[in-house]
Order: structure tokens, then sequence, then C-alpha cells
């Protein structure tokens, strides 16, 4: 816990003098329909900076707790799956990451010009800069987490909680708990965004139920799953 704490603060310390240039690159999803975001109180201005390096932070300092965690968890594995320690980070940050992206260029950009067009010419967008960075964040973080989705159902496969069988079964309930987070997530009510969000979290699935298979308890330590 400590050392995650220290690399998180480390890494949001480095990450503040960055957030004015992150902040001009959260904004571009939302070029052509908003040019300027506003701060209705002194201190929003400052909190805004302040929430974009903990961000920054928190995705730079991830291979760091991802290790920490790993490091934590590794003892109840095998000798064997020990070893894989450098994969397991490598994947689990390059999902992350995989997940932050596609919520950047593939669901903000959609959600954006969804949401602030629909006023038309009757409502204009005064936006407050505090909620559109919570707004872009918070998408942008959950749909990192969502790509985590095989990475937890390894731990689950490893030490027998799941097998690929039992998700294979459960496919037709996963989908419809997809389609619920789906909606929950996607900040739009049409039905193309939504399925722009579930569609990679069927696939992830499916993923999931792979890596239970190939890592399930047993596999890796040479016994019949």
């Amino acid at each position: 816990m400590l050392v995650c704490l220290a690399a998180l603060c480390a890494a949001t310390a480095l990450c503040a003098p960055l957030a004015p240039r992150v902040l001009k690159i959260l904004k571009i999803p939302a070029a052509g329909v908003v040019t300027q975001l506003y701060y209705f109180s002194p201190e929003e201005a400052f909190l805004v900076y302040m929430r974009i390096a903990f961000s920054c932070g928190l995705i730079a300092s991830l291979p760091v707790i991802i290790y920490s965690l790993w490091h934590f968890l590794a003892p109840a594995f095998a000798d064997r799956l020990r070893l894989r320690t450098g994969f397991f980070v490598a994947a689990s940050f390059l999902a992350f990451l995989a997940g932050n992206l596609f919520g950047y260029y593939l669901l903000l950009p959609s959600s954006l010009r969804f949401l602030l067009g629909i006023g038309n010419s009757e409502l204009y967008p005064l936006l407050s800069a505090s909620r559109y960075i919570s707004f872009v964040i918070g998408l942008i973080l959950a749909c990192g987490v969502i790509f985590l989705m095989p990475v937890f159902i390894f731990f689950l496969a490893r030490v027998g909680f799941v097998t690929a069988p039992f998700l294979r079964r459960r496919y037709p309930y996963a989908l419809v708990v997809i389609l619920i987070i789906a909606a929950i997530i996607t900040p739009t009510t049409d039905v193309f965004n939504m399925l722009l969000v579930a569609a990679p979290m069927a696939a992830l699935y499916e993923v999931s139920i792979w890596v239970a298979y190939f890592f399930g308890k047993g596999r890796l330590d040479g016994q019949v799953s």
C-alpha cells in the first residue's frame, strides 16, 4: 500500500506541470461544438488541474500498482506462474491503455456530439470545466477498467472460482449484464453508443473464457482442469 501510494504521489507531482497540455487534449473530442470551458469559483481551475494531474499520475503509476498487487497475490499461485510477472504487468497495463484509447477516440466524440447537439438552436452549452473534465476522465477510466475484464477472470480462474465451461454456459446472462452495464456507462440514450460499449465488452468476455480455459486452476500445474 505504501509503495503504491508513493508511486501515485510521485507520478501525480510529475504530471502536474503537464496538466494544461493534457486539458487541451481532453478538449479535442468536443471540438466544433464547444470552444471554451468556464469555471465558476476561485478554486475550480486549481481543482481541475489537480484532477487531471491525479488521473495522469494514476495511469502512469499503474505498472507499479499492478506489480505490487501481483507481488501480493503471487504466493497463492504456482511457481511457474510467478515467473510471468513481467508479462502480467505489461498485459494489464496495455489492456487498461487500450480501454483508455477506446473511450477517448471512439466513445467520447460520439457521446459529446449527441449530448451537446440536443439543444439545437434553442439551447447553447456553457460548460463548467470541472464537470466536463469529470465526465471525460470518468468515461476514459471506466473504459480502462472494463478492458481489464480478462485480468479479473484470470485471477478468478487461477483460484478455481470460475472455469471456462462455467463462463460459456452463462454467456446469455452475461450479455444481459453487459447491456445493462453499457447502458449505465454510456452517457447517451441512443442504441448506437450503447452497442459501441457493449460490443467490445462481449468480445472481452469471449477472451476471458479462453483465458479461463488456458490459465484455469490446474492447467499450468500439469493437472487436469
